[in-house]
């Protein structure tokens, strides 16, 4: 790679990637003395010494080494994140075998939780960030206090509006707008260090260990405030595809690491400098620059943290685009914003879901400091979640002594155990918010994969074998009907000899007695990688004649398609690339294309929740009525498979589940 093509990666990586860890060092430390906190640390020289440790040690054992050194080597054909994780713990280890498949159940769903309380994520940390920022004009003036929040509200509306337009428009400032965000925090805790060079006593881990033995309660408490400053780091992981491993690495440990210690540091100085202070401790950030700065950072930190917005609402697009491609959410609109980038997409439903979601969290918490003690449980579940997961994934498939990765991994999770136990301290002043969130979502996930798989049996024995529709066709009395022209169904089963027929070819076929000369079955699956070779999509399964024996006898054709879960299902893309490699002269600009739908219904009957099901699903009452409610989110089929409006027929019927 040559060097501009990888300094310009470096510049996109610190644009997208690092908005929401970069801008944690405006309200972590104010978080610890806020006088809001329920269990507030006394402003010390060696509490003070003590968190700046605490602080240090959590960003450099979390951040550089647990993510940087660990987790982003667990890349599914370059792409991250923790639907990608998932995806990997069914590949066989390095001695050939595969976990079992309880195993794999459970961790997949801690994969789900943890892709929940990263979408819960995705909703504190917009509020959080750009609150947390427009309250430095309380620092300008105690005028503005009361126009916080409507500005925020603004801002925030703003933000969400934009989204369907697409980030690439915007996406070349992001860059270098975080590289002067990183540069200026930096400068500033430098020159506050320089002041008060005895902070750096606080890099030796024996003062976070000091602070434990001395106040043991304090620090414990005080842990539910150092996580924030490991927030986003999950963010180095989920856009692994966009940069790579190398670019997110050096841009971390070459600018934004040493921005943020400094930051901290100088921060922790300012306050070791005015240890007399009268009152609650406000807003030491944004006291660390002089006054005729003041406002051209407040500025500048508002820019800061609506990119940060930006990357964790892109990051939350992602996440649901790859659940419903593996299952877990029903067929959402996904709007592709750009020609180029297949990543780049914009999830209507989901963009004012999570609007309404932040707006809300702004009226309700008013404060940064309030909105922390949510922000905090969200973060630390995700980091744990992800901890689990990729120590099982390095133990069975990597080379790594496992004792290295058993020993190291049990560490990790028990340092954060300690986060997640502190955490739990401040349930009733705002951690239950991303459980409640979390829980939400991680319950219509798994009940949409599980009605899902439920619905997909039901629907195979509604659809009948479609060789035994085929042997009825050839014998049927009087002689079904052969239209000129290709008819193209599309089918959510297997393309092999166990292929089930398309309820609307089974439609057409009792109802119109008629076929066209030409039928092509289509089967859609999804690959367990995130990208598969166009001219690798399609699969030519069988060819055979439509009508043994008859005149004109027509043409049977079974296609399997596999797309990767970020792909685009463009499926008459696929089927041109494969009609012109095998030659198959498919007419696609004059086929009809025929989809089978399903209405669901919730059936009747006197199931009392104990999980017997009604007819047909084995599910409780309640789970059911979910799993249909969450059907009406449904997209329309034509438009997510890219099929043209105009010659699409959409067949279907009604299921009782």
């Amino acid at each position: 790679m040559t060097s501009p093509a990888r300094s310009a990666l470096l510049l996109g990586a610190l644009g997208v990637v690092f908005g929401d860890i970069g801008t944690s060092p405006i309200y972590t430390i104010q978080t610890l003395f806020s006088p809001d906190d329920p269990h507030p640390v006394p402003l010390t020289a060696d509490n003070l010494l003590g968190l700046v440790s605490l602080i240090f040690w959590s960003v450099t054992l979390v951040v550089t080494v647990l993510y940087v050194g660990v987790v982003l080597r667990a890349d599914n054909d370059g792409e991250g994140g923790i639907m990608s994780l998932i995806t990997l713990l069914g590949r066989r280890g390095r001695d050939g075998r595969r976990l079992s498949p309880r195993v794999v159940a459970a961790l997949a769903a801690a994969g789900i939780a943890g892709a929940a309380l990263f979408l819960s994520d995705s909703m504190i940390t917009p509020a959080i960030s750009v609150l947390s920022a427009v309250e430095g004009l309380e620092q300008v003036s105690p005028g503005f206090a009361p126009f916080v929040v409507p500005i925020t509200v603004v801002i925030i509306v703003v933000l969400f509006a934009v989204q369907r337009f697409g980030t690439a428009k915007v996406g070349a400032a992001f860059g270098p707008v975080m590289a002067l965000w990183f540069t200026t925090i930096g400068v500033a805790g430098l020159v506050q260090v320089v002041g008060e060079p005895s902070v750096l006593r606080a890099l030796s881990p024996t003062y976070a260990v000091g602070f434990f033995v001395a106040e043991p309660g304090t620090a414990f408490f005080a842990l539910a405030a150092v996580v924030l400053s490991v927030t986003g780091a999950e963010a180095l992981y989920a856009d692994l595809g966009h940069f790579g491993r190398p670019a997110v690495s050096r841009a971390w440990l070459f600018l934004v690491y040493p921005s943020l210690v400094l930051s901290y540091a100088g921060q922790g100085a300012l306050l070791l400098g005015d240890l007399s202070a009268d009152g609650p401790v406000r807003a030491p950030f944004f006291l660390s620059v002089p006054s005729w700065a003041l406002l051209p950072l407040v500025l500048l930190a508002t820019a800061a943290t609506v990119i940060a917005s930006q990357a964790v609402i892109t990051g939350a697009f992602s996440v649901v685009r790859q659940a419903v491609q593996l299952g877990y959410l029903p067929r959402l609109r996904i709007v592709h914003t750009s020609a180029h980038t297949i990543g780049q997409v914009y999830v209507p439903w989901v963009n004012w879901a999570l609007m309404l979601a932040v707006v809300v969290l702004v009226l309700a918490f008013e404060s940064s400091a309030a909105l922390a003690f949510a922000f905090g449980m969200a973060v630390t579940g995700t980091i744990l979640i992800t901890t689990t997961i990729i120590t099982v994934v390095a133990a069975h498939q990597w080379s790594w002594p496992r004792w290295v990765v058993v020993g190291g991994g049990t560490g990790m999770g028990l340092f954060m155990l300690l986060f997640l136990a502190a955490n739990l301290t401040k349930l009733a002043h705002g951690a239950w918010v991303p459980l409640v969130i979390g829980t939400a979502l991680f319950t219509v996930m798994t009940t949409w994969h599980r009605g899902r798989r439920g619905v997909t049996a039901l629907r195979r024995r509604q659809e009948g074998p479609l060789h035994a529709l085929l042997d009825g066709v050839a014998t049927a009395d009087p002689a079904l009907a052969l239209v000129p022209g290709t008819a193209v169904y599309l089918n959510r089963g297997s393309a092999g000899s166990d292929a089930t027929a398309p309820l609307a070819m089974r439609a057409t076929v009792e109802h119109l007695h008629a076929l066209h000369s030409r039928v092509v079955v289509v089967s859609v699956e999804t690959a367990d990688v995130p990208q598969v070779p166009l001219d690798e999509v399609a699969r030519l399964v069988e060819r055979r004649p439509l009508v043994d024996g008859a005149s004109p006898a027509g043409d049977l054709l079974l296609v399997e398609l596999r797309f990767g879960y970020l792909q685009r299902t463009d499926v008459p893309d696929a089927l041109a690339a494969l009609s012109a490699r095998d030659e198959l002269a498919l007419d696609l600009d004059g086929a009809s294309w025929f989809l089978s739908t399903l209405d669901l219904r919730r059936a009747g009957g006197d199931d009392d929740g104990d999980g017997d099901g009604a007819p047909g699903l084995d599910m409780p009452r309640w789970q059911r009525g979910l799993f249909t409610a969450t059907s009406r989110l449904t997209t329309d089929a034509a438009r997510a498979f890219d099929l043209p409006a105009t010659r699409t027929v959409v067949m279907g019927a009604r299921l009782e589940v």
